[in-house]
């Protein structure tokens, strides 16, 4: 029995030595101290309920608080948009835009050099004039036609016909000369036809190379801003070229850079690897949403009140002689559309535009054309047609970004040649009727009341849009 009690003492207590063994405590367990804080920190204490403060602790993430901060720590949404340049930084942009912008030039330099080589030639301002009427509808025929195509196709290969056809229709007029005008007619039709769907292409391809919704609509205003430059510089380029050489070199000019332009644009990988969204066989395509014929027919009035404007500079610069103001109003327009189109991207919505603001910009619009019906001398002019101008570049953006967004799927680049089609013939129509009604301003004025009016009516035909393009 004493050798028994020997064995059991080891259990409880060491019986040897001062300095116990690890050994010695190898069975005693103490499970209460950790489990209290354990449970003290994990679960409740007291009733089937706890409350939020016994789950609390000084390291732990307070989830209230952390939700209350999410929108604070979020600005992008209601941040600054993106400008002009964090655009041009992405991969293909800026050629894209610059291989655009080139292809386009002719637009502008075109008409000029047309008139200037029919007057060297021998032909009447009147002939002149139609010739430099007939490029400027035709592309109106051509560019949805080749937007249709593109959409079938893709890009590349309309982009490359066109600028073949313009590049041999201008080529033949440089070199032959516009003594034969039946020959003449049919390469300025061909010219103005052939126009490639750059601009169409271009709007296309924003959303595949550019990361969301907002720098897609900072670009579609440095695409509307720089028109104004091709309208601008195209046309001071072949006056300066008519003066330095000849009209044919003007000519021979825009063929070069319609053809430079354009292969470096259908070349790029995004253009090359683009292709539309399956579209239904509908064979209005485009116009099919009710409400794109009115924006459409808004824009035809847009046109017309740029078209008028150059009308009523060579009117204004005869009544108060000064030759110079007839280039420098349409100039002064264009310079205050691109500060007004910078301006409208640093601050334009975060959110896509509604029909409302298409109506409020064209309403100011053509509130800003009234001062111009004033008889002021030639410095208030140029001051007051900025006024319009600076709106210009923000209501075409605005218009733009509308119209793409009715057009049904598969059909971006058909829909933006519809919308290059409406403001040439609006062009060509206010040209035509401001001359007869003595380049009054009141005809630019009436134009741009009957672009709010349409626009207007457009805003009570959305639901009937959207439900044409489901």
């Amino acid at each position: 029995m004493a050798h028994a009690q020997v064995r059991d003492v080891p259990r409880t207590a060491p019986a040897r030595g001062p300095f116990p063994k690890a050994s010695d405590y190898r069975r005693r367990v103490h499970p209460t101290p950790a489990p209290a804080r354990a449970v003290a920190r994990t679960a409740p204490a007291r009733g089937p309920f706890p409350k939020a403060s016994d789950y609390r602790r000084p390291t732990d993430p307070q989830p209230t608080p952390a939700s209350a901060s999410a929108p604070a720590s979020l600005p992008a949404p209601t941040g600054t948009p993106p400008s002009f340049r964090a655009v041009l930084r992405h991969r293909y942009c800026s050629r894209l835009l610059i291989a655009s912008v080139t292809g386009r030039l002719s637009l502008g330099m075109a008409p000029v050099a047309l008139i200037l080589a029919a007057q060297a030639d021998g032909h009447s301002l009147a002939t002149a004039s139609i010739l430099a009427a007939l490029y400027g509808i035709a592309p109106a025929l051509g560019l949805p036609l080749l937007g249709r195509f593109a959409d079938h196709r893709g890009l590349p290969f309309p982009i490359c016909l066109g600028a073949g056809l313009v590049a041999a229709a201008l080529s033949v007029l440089a070199l032959a000369g516009t003594a034969n005008l039946p020959l003449t007619a049919v390469c300025v039709l061909l010219a103005g036809a052939g126009c490639p769907p750059l601009e169409g292409g271009l709007r296309s391809l924003w959303p595949t190379v550019l990361p969301d919704d907002a720098h897609v609509r900072t670009a579609y205003t440095l695409d509307s801003s720089t028109q104004e430059i091709v309208y601008v510089t195209g046309p001071a380029l072949a006056i300066a070229l008519a003066g330095a050489f000849s009209p044919a070199a003007a000519l021979a000019l825009a063929a070069a850079a319609t053809l430079t332009g354009s292969l470096a644009f259908a070349t790029a990988h995004p253009a090359r690897t683009w292709r539309a969204e399956a579209r239904s066989s509908d064979r209005l395509g485009a116009l099919r949403p009710p409400a794109m014929r009115p924006l459409l027919a808004a824009l035809v009035f847009l046109g017309a009140t740029v078209g008028a404007l150059d009308v009523a500079g060579i009117a204004s610069a005869e009544q108060q002689n000064a030759p110079w103001l007839a280039g420098t109003l349409p100039a002064t327009f264009s310079a205050a559309g691109i500060l007004g189109g910078v301006l409208f991207a640093r601050f334009q919505p975060s959110t896509a535009p509604r029909p409302r603001h298409l109506a409020l910009i064209a309403t100011l619009y053509t509130a800003c054309w009234l001062p111009l019906l004033a008889p002021l001398p030639a410095p208030l002019l140029l001051a007051a047609a900025m006024l319009p101008g600076a709106l210009f570049v923000p209501l075409l953006t605005v218009a733009s970004l509308t119209l793409t967004s009715l057009a049904p799927p598969g059909t971006s680049t058909e829909a933006v040649g519809w919308l290059s089609s409406a403001m040439r013939l609006g062009l060509a129509a206010g040209t035509a009727l401001a001359g007869p009604l003595g380049g009054h301003f009141a005809v630019p004025l009436l134009a741009a009341a009957l672009c709010t009016l349409l626009l207007s009516t457009r805003m009570s035909l959305r639901p009937a849009a959207a439900t044409a393009t489901a």
